[in-house]
C-alpha cells in the first residue's frame, strides 16, 4: 500500500460534508470566537506549493500564508515527519540527536552573543516563556510595547497585545504595560523617512517614565522586527539601534518577535531584526518553523539564559521532541538548497516594483512598502489626506477572491492589503497577482 493510499484509507473514516454543514457544526461544538475568512467561506482540502485546493479541485493563489513557509506540504518537510514519527517521539528527558542538531543549526544562522536555546510549540508560548527570561534577568516587571502589536493568546501575551487589549473584549492596559506609538511614517505622527526612526524611539523614555510612576521599572521592550498586525510597517533606519540604546539604559532587555518574519522572508537578510544592525537579547520565532507544524523557540544569550536556572525546571511536554525537530531540521535544508532568501528578495522586488507601477494608475494605492516576501499596500480614499478606505480593501479582498487569489487586511484600520505569501512564491505568481488586482481595482 502507497503512502498515499495509506493516507487516503485513514481520511476516509471522516464524512465528507459540504460547506453548510460544517458552518452548522462549527457552531454547535466549536468555539464561537472561532473565525472564517470571506463572505463565502471555502473548504480547503488539499495544500501544494503557493496553492490551496478546494473540495471541488478549484485551486487558490495563497498570498497570506506565512505559516506554510517553504509551500504547502513540502514532500522533504513531509517525510521529514512521517520517518521521525514512525520511529519514536517522545520528551527531552531522554538523550536524541534531532533536538541537539537543531539547536546548533538554529544558532549558526544567528550574530553572538545569541547561543541558548529553547524550544516550545508555538510563537505565543516562545514570547510567553521570554517574558520570564527578561523578568528573571532583570528582576523586573514592566513591559515596554508598541501600540497594535500582538504578540500572542495566552493571558500574559493579551496583556502586551494592543491589538487585544484596546480591541473587542478586550480589559484596556494593564499598568505594567507602556504602549509606545508605531513608527509608522505613512500614517504615523513624524513622517520624515531619514529622521523618524531617532523622533519614534525618543518617545521611549516617556513611556519609561509613565511605568515608573505606577512602580514598575521595564524588563523587556517587545517588538516585532516588522510589523505585522500594524499594517505591515518596515521600521524606518535607526529605530532599534535608538530604541534598544533607551531600553537597556534603563536596565531593561530587548525582544525581537520574528514569529512572523524570521526564516529569510525579509530578504536581504534571514533575520528581519539585521536590517535595523543591532543584536536583540532574546529572539522568538514560531510559525515558518516547522512549516506548518507546531513549533516554536526561543534563543538569547548564556548570561540571560543563567539567570533563569532558578532551581525550578523548565519542562514541556513536547517542545523539542524529536518529530518537530526532525521537520524543523527539514525546513532549513529547504531554504538553503532551494535559495528560498534569494528567491523572497527577488520576487517581492518585483511585487513591490508592480505595486508601484499600479500606484500610478490607482489613487487608491496610498502606500506600498514591504521587503522581501512582507509586503503591505495600503488602500486610502484621499490621497492627500491619506484617509484609510477600509470598505475598498474588504472588496478588493472578496474581488480577488472571486479571482482564486486569497488575501487579508491588516493595520489599525484594516485598510491594508497583506501580502506574505509561501516564499516559494514564484514571478509567474507574482505576475497572475499582479494582472488580476489591475482587474479589480479597475472594476472597483
Amino acid at each position: 500500500m502507497s503512502d498515499r493510499t495509506a493516507a487516503e484509507t485513514v481520511l476516509a473514516g471522516v464524512p465528507e460534508r459540504g460547506t453548510a454543514e460544517l458552518l452548522d457544526l462549527r457552531k454547535r461544538y466549536l468555539n464561537p470566537t472561532l473565525s472564517v475568512s470571506y463572505r463565502e467561506p471555502l473548504k480547503i482540502v488539499r495544500g501544494e506549493g503557493v496553492w490551496l485546493y478546494d473540495q471541488h479541485g478549484e485551486a487558490y493563489l495563497d498570498m497570506v500564508n506565512n505559516v506554510c513557509h517553504v509551500g504547502h506540504c513540502h514532500p522533504r518537510v513531509v517525510a521529514a515527519g512521517q520517518a521521525q514519527m514512525a520511529q519514536l517521539n517522545t520528551n527531552t528527558r531522554y538523550l536524541h540527536d534531532n533536538i541537539v542538531e537543531y539547536a546548533m543549526r538554529l544558532v549558526a544562522t544567528l550574530p553572538a552573543p545569541l547561543s541558548v536555546v529553547f524550544l516550545t510549540n508555538s510563537g505565543t508560548e516562545a514570547n510567553d516563556l521570554a517574558l520570564r527570561l527578561a523578568r528573571a534577568h532583570t528582576k523586573k516587571r514592566g513591559v515596554l510595547v508598541l501600540d497594535h502589536a500582538y504578540h500572542g493568546h495566552s493571558p500574559s501575551m493579551v496583556e502586551l497585545s494592543p491589538y487585544k487589549f484596546n480591541g473587542k473584549g478586550g480589559e484596556g492596559q494593564a499598568a505594567h504595560v507602556g504602549v509606545v506609538d508605531m513608527p509608522d511614517v505613512y500614517q504615523g505622527a513624524f513622517r520624515d523617512p531619514v529622521a523618524a526612526g531617532k523622533q519614534y524611539a525618543d518617545l521611549l523614555p516617556a513611556e519609561i517614565t509613565g511605568l515608573r510612576e505606577r512602580g514598575f521599572d521595564p524588563a523587556v521592550f517587545y517588538c516585532e522586527s516588522l510589523l505585522g498586525c500594524g499594517g505591515q510597517i518596515v521600521l524606518p533606519d535607526g529605530y532599534l539601534r535608538d530604541a534598544y540604546a533607551t531600553v537597556r539604559a534603563a536596565g531593561g532587555v530587548c525582544l525581537a518577535d520574528e514569529v512572523q518574519v524570521g526564516f529569510g522572508r525579509a530578504g536581504d537578510h534571514f533575520w528581519a531584526f539585521e536590517r535595523q544592525g543591532v543584536v536583540p537579547d532574546i529572539l522568538t520565532v514560531g510559525k515558518p518553523i516547522g512549516n506548518g507544524h507546531p513549533i516554536g523557540a526561543v534563543v538569547t544569550t548564556p548570561e540571560i539564559a543563567a539567570s533563569f536556572v532558578t532551581g525550578m525546571e523548565y519542562f514541556n511536554t513536547f517542545g523539542g521532541n524529536p518529530v518537530s525537530c526532525a521537520i524543523a531540521l527539514a525546513v532549513l535544508d529547504v531554504i538553503q538548497e532551494e535559495r528560498l532568501q534569494d528567491n523572497a528578495r527577488e520576487v517581492g522586488n518585483l511585487v513591490m516594483e508592480g505595486l508601484r507601477e499600479l500606484q500610478r494608475h490607482h489613487a487608491c494605492i496610498g502606500d506600498v512598502r514591504g521587503c522581501g516576501l512582507f509586503i503591505g499596500a495600503e488602500l486610502v480614499s484621499d490621497t492627500a489626506a491619506r484617509t484609510p478606505d477600509r470598505a475598498k480593501a474588504k472588496q478588493v479582498v472578496e474581488a480577488m477572491k472571486a479571482r482564486h487569489v486569497l488575501l487579508s487586511t491588516e493595520g489599525p484600520a484594516d485598510n491594508v492589503l497583506k501580502i506574505k505569501p509561501p516564499v516559494v512564491f514564484g514571478r509567474r505568481d507574482a505576475a497572475e497577482f499582479l494582472e488580476k488586482l489591475d482587474a479589480v481595482l479597475r472594476e472597483i
